[in-house]
Parts: structure tokens; C-alpha cells; sequence
């Protein structure tokens, strides 16, 4: 399985499903990131603990841990 910590810079993918819960799912979800959603990774923090991803014509800065998550679709389904 992979999530969106796995994508290089440039690379997008389709969310398949959310592994958050609580406040932290449901934030996620109104953000954009629910299944069926295309994704892209845009920009990485120097440091590498923030990236920026577009999904659904917006543009948000996630923590890896947060990013962690989010799970793709396989590339074979896509």
C-alpha cells in the first residue's frame, strides 16, 4: 500500500481510502482528500517533515505523519 509520503515531487495519485480518525479524518476529508480524489505532490520543506500536494485545485501543506494516512489507489489501478 502506498500513501502520500511515497510520491516523488511531480508524481500524483488517487486517494483510495483515509487511515485518520477523530478530528484529524474529518479535517482530511473536508480538505478534499476522499476517495476517487486525484493528488499531486507539488513542493517538499527543506527539512522534508512538511510537502505541499494539490488535490482538487487547491494547494495543501500536510506533516508526514498526517501524509502517512492518506492511502493511493496501486498505480496498476490507475
Amino acid at each position: 500500500m502506498r500513501n502520500l509520503t511515497d510520491l516523488a515531487l511531480g508524481e500524483g495519485g488517487t486517494v483510495r481510502c483515509l487511515r485518520a480518525s477523530g478530528g484529524m479524518g474529518r479535517r482530511l476529508m473536508d480538505l478534499g482528500f476522499t476517495a476517487g480524489a486525484r493528488v499531486e505532490c507539488l513542493l517538499s520543506a527543506p527539512g522534508g517533515g512538511m510537502r505541499a500536494y494539490r488535490v482538487r485545485r487547491a494547494v495543501i501543506a500536510l506533516r508526514k505523519k498526517d501524509a502517512r494516512t492518506v492511502i493511493l489507489e496501486d498505480s496498476s489501478h490507475e
